[in-house]
């Protein structure tokens, strides 16, 4: 834990010096790969999201773009923009890219039929060849009451159903969905073994602490370079870098369902500029009253979020979890 020195203020996840924050990085990553894994360069997959991006873009610096494959991992849900923006992006930096399309194998794999029949059973008229869906959450993170899940379907109209997702229903649909994020993991590993390669994960500290990961998905990689960082951290580092302006505007997104879903909106449900400054305040042992006076807060309400994030580390903490030997 940190000994607590400086009163917490609103700039106290500033990166002062962004270039010997970047070379640390790089300079970890280049020997981790090399020396402890011993493999030659970099798979990094790519969907023009920012944390892919800095990734990639360090990856580049750390091996030089010759020894680094980029992966666009699209399927028929995909947004036409993570295309193009991978590839502005592979462009950017100079390195070679391959496109994996996996809608065959998540048919394969049953993806979309299981979703869509989970879905089919809240909402009786719901057509998969028309209409959209995504899975939100309906929580006030400012009172201590956990999350309700609903599933809302998008009809071709513009209008809008939204019913409460019973327990069955919703983990079919995670579990189905997950498919994608596996299958993603499985072909960049092919790639990476092709090349004796190294798997370079995306995930910032929040999908690894707060548990916004597939497990052996998203989550499966050699090094997570970026994991320690907050996510308003790998915005500087974006800047920094010079990652295109396309991508660091670009709202996050799951570019997992087939309606537009936002991170914040689907698990995070607030900014990431506040989310980042009040988890590093319960962290750090910040008193809720001393954040909530900085971040325009009552004393409860950070309480609140402190004892959510607290729920969130632990019932995701299976998901960190190695094999039980």
């Amino acid at each position: 834990m940190k000994n607590i020195k400086e009163p917490f203020s609103k700039n106290i996840l500033k990166i002062n010096d962004l270039e010997q924050t970047s070379n640390n990085i790089i300079t970890k990553l280049k020997a981790d790969v090399i020396k402890k894994l011993q493999r030659h360069g970099a798979v990094v997959g790519i969907s023009g999201g920012i944390d892919s991006s800095v990734t990639l873009a360090l990856a580049a610096k750390a091996f030089g773009p010759n020894k680094v494959l980029g992966v666009l991992l699209p399927e028929k849900d995909s947004s036409d923009d993570s295309r193009s923006l991978a590839l502005e992006l592979a462009d950017k930096f100079g390195i070679d890219t391959v496109t994996e399309n996996i809608t065959s194998a998540l048919d394969g794999f049953g993806c979309y039929q299981r979703r869509d029949e989970a879905i089919g059973r809240i909402v009786k008229d719901f057509n998969p060849k028309e209409d959209k869906a995504k899975i939100e959450i309906k929580q006030d993170i400012k009172q201590n009451i956990p999350a309700i899940f609903s599933i809302t379907v998008i009809k071709p109209n513009e209008e809008v159903v939204s019913k409460l997702l019973p327990a069955k229903e919703y983990l079919q649909i995670v579990a189905a969905t997950n498919f994608k994020q596996r299958s993603r993991m499985t072909m960049l590993y092919y790639h990476a073994e092709r090349l004796h390669h190294a798997v370079i994960g995306t995930p910032n500290k929040h999908e690894v602490e707060q548990g916004f990961f597939v497990k052996y998905g998203d989550g499966g990689a050699d090094i997570m370079p970026i994991g320690h960082l907050y996510k308003t951290q790998v915005y500087q580092l974006a800047e920094y870098l010079g990652v295109p302006q396309g991508i660091i505007d670009r709202t996050p997104t799951t570019d997992t369902y087939t309606a537009e879903q936002t991170q914040e909106d689907f698990f995070y449900q607030m900014p990431f500029e506040t989310m980042d400054l009040i988890w590093y305040g319960w962290e750090n042992n910040y008193p809720a009253e001393e954040v909530g006076q900085i971040m325009g807060l009552n004393t409860n309400e950070v309480e609140s979020i402190y004892k959510n994030f607290v729920r969130k580390r632990k019932t995701t903490e299976y998901l960190r979890m190695k094999p039980i030997f």
